[in-house]
């Protein structure tokens, strides 16, 4: 394509399409990026999966295990017949719910999305949970049953399954010919067409004849009269018996997609090339250009603004994910108004300064191609950028904006991790501080107990897959280990008149101190010092010396855990006008605490964890046995359709490896958000051990 029409091209955002492919893991999402990328000639040779060829899984771990876990952009270009040249921006994102942060982000971003289905697996659990995602952003959508070469392959199963567990409104726009082995077609219900597949690849079209005609028509009412309910313009002509051509029935269904209310349907074998040139043209027939999603509002000094994709109107772009490569950073811009020119000087608004573009790239996979300027509904990465944050907002420095950033699900695990060798702590430092930057849903932070660092991602998989990335892009050997759970203790009961005392007499300056308290335990967790002697009995250097001997002793009760909710009161004490010091009453009154809470006994307290769980209403009695096998509290249990919301309070030891377990229990269709809320008296097992 020469320069003089990539230009004319790149003004006419209305041929651009920028979209997700999205699925469950393995119903060939990256198996049909890669058949997209080679029909629209964006690559010469097809790489497979299983080989470790996929252009968008170029990522080392990602060759390895054979799955995706970045979601990685590519653009290219597609003319459909009889239509002029649309540019595609398409992004392969993730299926395992681990990287979860992936697809949320993206659809944060993205005008529209292919959901991918297997006909032979049906909807199944990560599809809901991608499909939620993608209705939660209000991102149009079109779905392709993949895989309908395969023995136990069911086009209409997989229709009805999209009914049942995806509240969806399919508008299956065609039939596929054949089934399994015999797969070699496509009966095209809009343009009545037959779309003949060979084993090569390539395609031929004619229309039906007769008896196709027969047959095929009552399928064509049939979704013109679904198609009809919620569009007017057509249900009109339907209504006064006009013909109804494939252009007509062809902009109600895109209308009806672009609102929400239906999801056209294709059909085919992403593995065979078959029915990968009648979804190109579904995604530009179907799917929303820059122009025809609603205006995004941002936040200024002045109140709201509404943005349109308009290249002149003021800048305003999102930085939704950034990724570290060999030659430095990229950040990765939607542009939703405005034009960003390189050696433009922008605001950042979460580091609250100004910033220079000094490098523009459109990024194909593990590639890119460098460009001066980029204009409204387009999507590219600004290289160089060593701190910048995902989630921020880009914005003309005389016009700060301040879009809504990204919400990252809170994470569900955690591990301790510890460099093998001493001089690996800088390294391991810095790589978890890229980690951190590149993935929202990964954080790193410290056990106040020990000192060692906790890393917390959304599963095993996730944590396993940042450990690994420590190892080979840092040159880091990383030991890891779970984490303990930070218990606490309490006063039993209360106590009054225990006596501490410090008396060293061995020659010379001696050590002399004693002090009485009393012990309350309190409710609210915290600690309390209450000075209620009088008559100078104590001095005020040593009253003071007390409360810090007594908040020293805190650190550790008779347990080993720290002692928290409790009110001491000094009643007494005793000094020498030589012996007696500072360190002496700090000595008298950490004895003192000890005595007593060996008279009182302690109550071992655990953090509590408040759980939503959002599953499948037919699991909830699952879920909610599991939960009380696990000391769990049920609060409520909300029903909300084919889905419902258990509220709980869990002790946090007894959900280890709970999502893992959970995912399990219900087959992945249920997820769960779990938050600290709060220390309670642990459960008679804990007490005893």
């Amino acid at each position: 394509m020469n320069t003089t029409n990539t230009r004319t091209l790149n003004l006419n955002p209305s041929r651009w399409r920028n979209l997700g492919i999205i699925a469950h893991v393995d119903a060939g999402k990256t198996t049909l990026t890669e058949r997209l990328l080679w029909k629209t000639g964006a690559i010469h040779r097809v790489g497979e999966v299983h080989d470790g060829a996929a252009t968008t899984d170029f990522d080392p771990i990602e060759q390895r295990r054979g799955i995706t876990i970045g979601a990685a952009a590519v653009q290219t270009h597609w003319t459909p017949q009889g239509q002029a040249e649309h540019r595609l921006t398409i992004i392969d994102t993730p299926g395992h719910i681990d990287f979860a942060i992936e697809v949320e982000r993206s659809l944060r971003v993205l005008d529209g999305a292919v959901a991918v289905f297997s006909a032979v697996d049906g909807v199944q659990p990560q599809s809901e949970s991608v499909w939620r995602q993608a209705r939660r952003h209000g991102v149009p959508l079109i779905a392709f049953v993949n895989k309908m070469d395969r023995v136990g392959a069911s086009f209409e199963q997989t229709l009805a399954q999209m009914r049942d567990k995806l509240d969806a409104t399919p508008w299956a726009i065609g039939r596929p010919l054949g089934a399994e082995s015999d797969l070699r077609g496509w009966v095209d219900l809009v343009a009545r067409e037959l779309v003949l597949w060979d084993e090569a690849g390539g395609i031929a079209r004619r229309p039906w004849n007769d008896e196709e005609t027969r047959e095929h028509e009552p399928l064509r009412e049939r979704l013109i009269e679904a198609v009809a309910d919620h569009d007017d313009e057509l249900a009109q002509a339907f209504l006064d018996a006009r013909a109804i051509d494939s252009e007509l029935l062809k902009a109600a269904l895109r209308r009806g997609t672009l609102k929400g209310a239906g999801t056209p349907v294709l059909g085919g074998s992403a593995f065979k090339n078959k029915g990968v040139e009648t979804l190109l043209d579904a995604i530009v027939d179907y799917l929303p250009s820059p122009l025809d999603r609603p205006m995004v509002t941002a936040q200024s000094e002045d109140g709201e603004v509404a943005l349109a994709p308009d290249a002149s109107g003021p800048l305003g772009g999102l930085v939704f994910k950034i990724v570290h490569q060999e030659h430095g950073a990229l950040s990765f811009v939607r542009l939703y108004s405005g034009t960003l020119r390189v050696g433009d000087t922008v605001w950042a608004s979460r580091r609250e300064r100004a910033q220079r573009v000094g490098r523009l790239v459109v990024v194909q996979a593990d590639h890119g191609r460098d460009v001066e300027v980029a204009y409204a509904g387009e999507i590219v990465a600004i290289q160089g950028w060593k701190d910048a944050v995902s989630g921020e907002t880009l914005s003309g420095v005389e016009r700060k904006l301040v879009l809504d950033t990204i919400q990252a699900q809170p994470a569900v695990l955690s591990w301790r991790l510890t460099a093998a060798k001493a001089s690996d702590l800088i390294r391991l430092g810095q790589g978890l501080a890229s980690l951190a930057q590149e993935d929202p849903s990964f954080r790193v932070g410290t056990d106040p107990e020990t000192g060692e660092t906790l890393v917390w991602g959304m599963g095993e998989l996730h944590l396993d897959v940042m450990v690994e990335r420590l190892r080979e892009g840092w040159g880091v050997d990383v030991r890891t280990g779970s984490p303990r759970v930070a218990y606490q203790e309490t006063p039993s009961a209360a106590v009054a008149g225990i006596e501490g005392k410090l008396v060293k007499r061995n020659g010379g300056q001696g050590q002399f101190a004693r002090v009485t308290i009393d012990v309350a335990p309190r409710e609210d967790g915290q600690f309390e010092f209450v000075d209620r002697t009088s008559g100078g009995v104590v001095p005020k250097n040593f009253v003071n010396a007390t409360e810090k001997g007594l908040r020293a002793a805190l650190s550790e009760g008779p347990r080993g855990y720290p002692l928290v909710g409790l009110t001491v009161s000094l009643t007494d004490g005793e000094t020498h006008a030589v012996d007696s010091s500072e360190l002496a009453f700090q000595r008298a009154a950490s004895e003192a605490l000890k005595a007593a809470l060996a008279v009182t006994g302690t109550t071992l307290l655990e953090p509590v964890m408040a759980l939503v769980i959002d599953t499948p209403a037919g699991n909830v009695g699952d879920v909610v046995g599991d939960l009380q096998r696990r000391s769990g509290r049920v609060l409520g249990i909300e029903d909300k359709g084919s889905r419902t919301d258990v509220t709980a309070r869990a002790p946090l030891a007894a959900l280890s490896g709970y999502a893992t377990a959970l995912r399990s229990l219900t087959q992945g269709r249920a997820s769960a958000s779990v938050v600290f809320n709060g220390y309670e008296q642990a459960r008679q097992e804990a007490r005893a051990g």
